[in-house]
C-alpha cells in the first residue's frame, strides 16, 4: 500500500512524527499524511498527497513544511516510486482549533 510505503520514508526522514490521522495526543510537532484521490492512466497508478506540518508557531510549521517537501521528493530513490511533482504548498493554519500548520500537495506515480 502506497500510504504504508510514503509513511515508513518520511518516519526514517523526519525528526517529528508521521501519521495517517491526526494523533489525539498533545504533541508539539508532527506531521499528517493522506491520500486525497488516486487514479490511473496506461495502467499506472498515480495518487494526489496531502502533507500537512504541525507546529507551535507559523514559522515552524513552515520550516517543519521545507522539511516535508525535501523528504517526499527524496522518495523518487524508491523502486515502488516511478515520479514526484509538487502540487502546491501553503499557510493551512486551523482558525478554529488555532493550530499552526502547512500544508504540501504532491502528485506522486507509483508501482
Amino acid at each position: 500500500m502506497i500510504e504504508t510505503i510514503i509513511k515508513n520514508h518520511l518516519d526514517l526522514e523526519l525528526e517529528v512524527g508521521v501519521f495517517l490521522e491526526k494523533p489525539s495526543s498533545t504533541v508539539e510537532s508532527y506531521v499528517v499524511l493522506e491520500k486525497t484521490s488516486s487514479g490511473k492512466r496506461n495502467h499506472l497508478p498515480t495518487a494526489v498527497f496531502a502533507f500537512q506540518s504541525y507546529a507551535k508557531s507559523l514559522y515552524a510549521a513552515a520550516e517543519l513544511n521545507e522539511k516535508v517537501k525535501n523528504a517526499v521528493e527524496n522518495l523518487i530513490g524508491l523502486d515502488e516510486i516511478r515520479g514526484i511533482s509538487l502540487n502546491s504548498d501553503y499557510n493551512f493554519t486551523d482558525i478554529t482549533t488555532k493550530e499552526y500548520r502547512y500544508q504540501a500537495i504532491f502528485d506522486i506515480g507509483h508501482y
